[in-house]
């Protein structure tokens, strides 16, 4: 296993392309994302210490099934796909781990595509602010508003006026890329349900 820093923007898989190893975020955050027509992108679902990149992994493939990208810096551990087989047939408590957080990620996946569909701006970037917070166990992350764009599938405009009202209410503050949650409630009130349905199963249902 070999352990190294992870750097924003770097793409650790892109879609189709085979697992040499299995990824596990000890900080930082990863998205998984879609491409769609026309060079847009979304973000599907998202990958911090509570899981691994690789789920494919678990369901017997060896391809990517999306585009894996660093989205706020950290470090993380590079398991070869041999160690992660021999561990995953030794040892139950892997096995149980890969399992839960397999349904805890279906559970996310699912609520991630009814809420791009039906909640609105506000609400998505609360959540996802939210939902990046509980994934690195810090108030406080490096996210710049170009890249939280580009992963909810808005525009520039509509995430910065986001982040301009919750940083005028004392909800966030932000300078230069920093971004640290400064009133959790209110923050988890202008939040769509998804937030915390999804919380709650992984809380329900742990990978560790």
């Amino acid at each position: 296993m070999v352990t190294r820093q992870m750097s924003p923007g770097e793409v650790l898989y892109e879609t189709g392309a085979p697992f040499t190893h299995a990824i596990f975020p000890h900080t930082g955050a990863i998205s998984l994302m879609t491409e769609m027509e026309g060079g847009r992108s979304i973000e599907k679902a998202s990958v911090g210490r509570e899981g691994f990149v690789g789920l494919a992994l678990v369901m017997g493939g060896r391809h990517a099934l999306s585009r894996s990208t660093v989205q706020v810096a950290g470090y993380a551990s590079w398991l070869s796909l041999d160690d992660l087989d021999a561990a995953h047939v030794e040892f139950s408590c892997v096995r149980n781990a890969m399992q839960n957080y397999a349904r805890a990620f279906i559970v996310q996946l699912m609520e991630s595509v009814a809420c791009n569909s039906l909640h609105n701006a506000e609400q998505r970037v609360a959540r996802w602010l939210l939902e990046a917070s509980d994934r690195m166990g810090d108030e406080a992350f490096l996210i710049k508003q170009d890249s939280l764009s580009h992963i909810l599938g808005l525009r520039r405009a509509t995430v910065s006026e986001a982040c301009s009202r919750f940083k005028d209410e004392g909800v966030i503050r932000y300078r230069r890329g920093l971004l640290m949650i400064t009133d959790r409630e209110a923050l988890e009130r202008r939040a769509c349900g998804c937030y915390g349905r999804i919380r709650n199963f992984r809380v329900t249902s742990p990978a560790t």
